[in-house]
Order: C-alpha cells, then sequence, then structure tokens
C-alpha cells in the first residue's frame, strides 16, 4: 500500500512538472487527423542489459492508456497470438505489416516502444534505479507518424552503507524497476502537449 501510494504521488509530481516546464508542444495535426479509437501495443525492443525489461514495460501501458480514453488490446494476447504465427521476438513483431495487423486485429493505430535503459545502478552509499522509453504511434490505416515521445523516470536513493545494502536487497525483492516503468508510462504518454490527445472515451476528449 505504501508502495503504491508513492507510485501515485511520483506520478502526480511528473505531470505536475511536466505541465509547468516550458517545452515546446508537440504537433498534433495528424493525430486529430486520424483520430485512432483503438490501440494495438507491441512488445517493446530492449536496448538495455535487462532481460526482463521488454514485458515489464509492455504490462505498464495499458492504463495509462486506458485512463487517456481509448481501447487497447490486450497485450498478453496479442503478444500469444504473433508468436503463435511465427513472430517470436519483439524485432519481428514491429516488422508486421501495418495492413496486417489492422486486418487481424482492427486496430486504428499501433504504439511502438523501445526501452533505452532499464535497472538499478548501485554505488557505496547511493543507488539509483533509471527507466528510459521512447514511443511511436502510428496510424495503421495509413502508415502516418501521429506522436513520437520520449520520457524518462529516476528513483534516487542515498543512504548510509547499512541502509544502502538494505536497500539492494529490498530492491531485488520488489523489482524496483518494475515500479519506475510505471512511472515512466505514464510521464511518456499522460503529461499535456507532450503526451497522447485524450481519446473518445475520455470526458474531455476533443478539448485538449
Amino acid at each position: 500500500m505504501i508502495r503504491i501510494c508513492f507510485l501515485c504521488i511520483s506520478v502526480s509530481f511528473l505531470l505536475l512538472f511536466s505541465g509547468c516546464a516550458t517545452v515546446e508542444p508537440k504537433d498534433y495535426t495528424e493525430f486529430r487527423k486520424s483520430k485512432p479509437h483503438s490501440i494495438l501495443v507491441l512488445p517493446p525492443l530492449n536496448e538495455s542489459t535487462e532481460i526482463g525489461a521488454t514485458y515489464s514495460v509492455l504490462t505498464t501501458t495499458t492504463r495509462p492508456l486506458a485512463e487517456l480514453g481509448y481501447y487497447v488490446f490486450p497485450v498478453a494476447i496479442v503478444d500469444q497470438y504473433l508468436k503463435e504465427n511465427g513472430l517470436t521476438v519483439p524485432g519481428d513483431m514491429h516488422q508486421a505489416p501495418l495492413s496486417k495487423l489492422h486486418d487481424v486485429f482492427g486496430a486504428d493505430a499501433v504504439l511502438y516502444l523501445t526501452v533505452k535503459q532499464y535497472g538499478s545502478k548501485y554505488q557505496v552509499f547511493a543507488s539509483n534505479t533509471v527507466v528510459t522509453i521512447m514511443g511511436k504511434l502510428v496510424d495503421c490505416r495509413t502508415g502516418t507518424t501521429l506522436w513520437i515521445g520520449k520520457a524518462q523516470a529516476i528513483n534516487n536513493g542515498q543512504s548510509g552503507l547499512i541502509e544502502a545494502l538494505v536497500t539492494q536487497v529490498l530492491n531485488k525483492l520488489t523489482d524496483q524497476a518494475h515500479i519506475v516503468a510505471t512511472m515512466a508510462s505514464y510521464q511518456l504518454l499522460l503529461p499535456p502537449s507532450q503526451g497522447l490527445l485524450k481519446g473518445p472515451r475520455h470526458p474531455e476528449y476533443g478539448r485538449d
């Protein structure tokens, strides 16, 4: 419960500060033309050194997309279907023709993700857990890129030697990187003027 509260507070601060930062708004011209209702999320490419990064990040994307008002195809079912049809690794899945994905799933858009960093780095008196994700949303029907984004979430911890050792053990037991990955997904997809526009199931659809 404490970790869930911490996550909610952290995400709130991320969204608050992203709204206050002087960042140039993205161009949503093609996004507004496309008006996607459903999004298919493919298992992310993994450029980190952690084997489990792909599916850890994949499982963190459904909730923020649903909160934005989109129908999200069940990621586990999509992954299993693609594997059963010969696309066994994310690299192959990302090469699948958009027209085929549209015909099979009926998706309006596909979200391509790449995990650039994932995991914890330990020092004598500190530990840093970093997750960096890049995303690209593409219209299944036209092949047009609708949105590109990047986000990085960091959990810094500094303490004495004993506390640092305890933190390392706890991080391994609780998979601290997965918690930070959830923060990164929210930071990637939700910030106003940088994340995705609100979808048709959101009460504020069409206002952003």
